[in-house]
């Protein structure tokens, strides 16, 4: 049997200082594996025995990475509760043995030192950091359904602060160098040049006697009396239970962590367990399995065996909020140049302003120097016609929605850019194949679907038509991945695979509304099932004359059951659009804009509500008719696999994370039971909840979407 090859070497100086590196053998990044301890316990012996060493510097081998975290997959190896409390008990001691050495111990902090990674920082006894981009420090644990579970609840809140730690943990928030200085989590923020030298000379001190985090007043009375944190811990209950309803068990048992590591002695022992217990909840299992889907899909190009060409310079046709967000992302994120056309000069300001808004905001909070937003505007450029559209690679077109407009910029691009250059369209439900039907290269036709708010939206689709090439196809994945969304490759055809799932959700919320139940019981039903915004509210947003000029795309393709409601005319004709023109559903005047609901909307509608339905039954009818559509998306390849079906809602939809997606929801209800279901509310309802053919399929074989 090979030994395998340490992760860790130790190197000695002759002031007595040593190094001991971490580089993990053919990983881009390292991680802790459940096999290092044997590994760092022998370092730490000889460390222990050897007396000329006076002083120790953990650094990373790697050149952009401190340690990312710890490696994830070895939780699935767990089979109980107990079994992932003894990877936390292991982890605990592997650091509680490093912060008890006799010699300082100073972490030399370059790039991501996130979960894990600055859980081991934090047991040690110095951490400088280095002022780079690529350096954060986080415990995203919760993010996965975790809590850090090697001492991360207990030190990092002894060390800035418990509403401050708090805030870290429950959130995933990360901090850059410079607030990770100011907040008291690093001794020194210094030049990456420079940052072993320093860690060297820490490593020459004595080890520190920590004065307790400094607070102002309030921070004081909240944190350093038992009455103060008594209110704050349940305040932080009170906060957390509103925003998850109760669906990620994760954020409460973080706060019992810190809790009893503040009051009492037992906060290492309820880590432990709490992450045992939390490693074996079916939420957590959910949220791993994205966190493997998506990591997994980085690795792919669009078509396999395919390299995408290289991409030097985009443009974007449009300077309307689509527009204006996709020049943001393509400039900041993927590095490019954008020519942004638009037919008035106030649309490329609009544009323009629209990445200046974002990024002044980073330059105030010092997330980023003046210079270096000044650098990213400078590659934003405009003009009112095609000059400086000859050497574009890839043209993004977000104009009206109107296909003989849309067929016009085709020939437009065709006969302003170079031969290869790529047309991709931020179409929402034209077909792509009849926007390239009149082009001169349609392999060079791609639909590339962007969600609203662009810049913090994660998906993109990618649509070829049946004429686009393969490599049109892995250059646009490869430019949506730098823009830093998720891409999937969906096949051409009305609505795509997002808003498709969507329409069936959105309408059977409406059908609900006109059998008399309140807007308000709708919304919270979806809340309290897990999406991020209720449907009536998020018809407000999208805008109900968007929904209504969709509708008939999808019934003219897909069939009656996508008919929206008639009522919905009515709407219209009292000329609500919901919160672009302030008249919606819900009230955007008074103290609480889009808070309340426009309770005329009821008598406009001929009806007068009353509760009827439960929440789970308002959410169950709802939900089903999306999960039956991605069953049939599926069964037609409009997307890939299950997998691609599953990240598509969550990052397109918000389809609560939790559940992991439409395909693994069905898994876990059991396809049978999701058959029986829409054979009831078929019976009640009529045919647009028949079952798909490929449920019914499944459900006979016993079958289900993943092994």
């Amino acid at each position: 049997m090979t030994e395998l090859t340490s992760a860790f070497s130790l190197s000695r100086r002759d002031d007595g200082i040593a190094i001991l590196t971490m580089d993990v053998p053919g990983e881009s990044m390292n991680t802790l594996k459940a096999e290092f301890a044997e590994q760092i316990a022998a370092q730490l012996d000889e460390i222990e025995k050897d007396t000329t060493i006076k002083g120790l510097v953990l650094a990373s081998g790697k050149p952009s990475s401190f340690v990312a975290g710890a490696d994830i997959s070895m939780l699935a190896a767990c089979q109980s509760a107990d079994d992932a409390e003894a990877l936390s008990r292991a982890g605990q001691q592997m650091f509680k043995r490093i912060e008890d050495m006799k010699i300082p111990v100073v972490a030399a902090i370059h790039g991501p030192a996130l979960g894990g990674g600055l859980e081991l920082a934090l047991c040690c006894h110095y951490r400088i950091c280095s002022l780079d981009d690529k350096t954060v420090m986080g415990l995203p644990e919760v993010q996965l359904g975790l809590l850090p579970g090697s001492g991360g609840t207990q030190r990092l809140p002894k060390l800035i602060g418990i509403q401050k730690a708090m805030t870290m943990m429950l959130t995933g928030k990360q901090l850059r160098a410079k607030q990770a200085k100011k907040d008291g989590l690093v001794d020194d923020a210094v030049p990456l040049s420079i940052l072993l030298d320093v860690a060297i000379q820490f490593a020459k001190k004595h080890k520190p006697k920590r004065q307790p985090p400094k607070l102002n007043l309030v921070g004081q009375a909240l944190e350093r009396t038992p009455f103060g944190r008594n209110f704050l811990f349940n305040q932080a209950r009170k906060q957390t239970r509103s925003k998850t309803r109760g669906n990620y068990p994760a954020p409460e048992r973080i706060i019992d962590c810190i809790e009893a590591g503040v009051n009492t002695s037992r906060g290492y022992e309820l880590e432990a367990r709490h992450f045992g217990h939390l490693v074996m909840t079916p939420e957590s299992k959910q949220l791993r399995n994205i966190f493997f889907a998506t990591t997994e899909m980085k690795k792919e190009t669009g078509v396999e065996g395919v390299k995408p060409a290289k991409v030097q310079k985009t443009a974007v046709l449009g300077g309307g909020l689509m527009g204006g967000g996709i020049a943001f992302v393509t400039s900041s994120k993927a590095g490019l140049p954008v020519r942004i056309k638009d037919i008035r000069s106030e649309g490329i300001a609009n544009a323009m302003k629209y990445s200046y808004d974002l990024l002044i905001k980073k330059v105030k909070r010092r997330f980023m120097r003046k210079s270096e937003m000044q650098k990213q505007l400078s590659l934003l450029t405009g003009s009112t016609d095609y000059s400086g559209f000859a050497d574009v690679d890839v043209v993004i077109e977000a104009v009206f929605e109107d296909l003989k407009l849309k067929q016009q910029t085709v020939a437009d691009i065709e006969a302003n850019a170079k031969k290869d250059t790529i047309f991709a369209t931020n179409t929402s439900s034209i077909p792509i194949g009849q926007i390239a039907e009149q082009a001169a290269r349609p392999e060079q036709v791609i639909g590339l679907h962007y969600f609203s708010p662009v810049d913090k939206m994660p998906l993109a689709e990618v649509i070829p038509h049946a004429g686009t090439s393969a490599e049109t196809i892995s250059t646009t994945v490869d430019l949506a991945r730098k823009q830093g969304k998720t891409p999937i490759v969906v096949k051409d055809g009305a609505g795509f695979y997002v808003n498709r799932i969507l329409a069936p959700y959105m309408n059977e919320a409406a059908c609900v509304l006109l059998a008399g139940e309140s807007i308000e019981q709708i919304d919270q039903a979806l809340l309290n099932f897990g999406f991020p915004v209720g449907p009536m509210k998020l018809l407000d947003e999208v805008g109900i004359d968007i929904g209504a000029k969709i509708a008939p795309i999808l019934v003219a393709e897909l069939g009656e059951r996508f008919r929206a409601p008639d009522a919905f005319d009515k709407l219209l004709a009292d000329d609500r659009k919901g919160k672009k023109n302030k008249r919606g559903l819900y009230k955007y005047s008074g103290k609480k804009p889009g808070k309340e609901v426009d309770d005329s909307v009821y008598s406009l509608l001929g009806i007068s509500p009353s509760q009827k339905f439960s929440h789970d039954q308002i959410a169950e009818r709802c939900a089903l008719l999306m999960l039956n559509e991605a069953a049939l998306c599926l069964a037609e390849q409009v997307i890939r696999s299950p997998r691609d079906g599953d990240i598509g809602a969550i990052f397109g939809i918000g389809f609560p994370p939790f559940l992991g997606g439409p395909f693994r929801y069905m898994d876990s209800l059991g396809i049978n039971h999701v058959v029986a279901r829409l054979e009831h509310y078929q019976g009640l309802y009529g045919d647009k909840f028949s079952p798909a053919p490929l449920l019914k399929e499944m459900a006979e074989q016993q079958k289900s979407f993943y092994a």
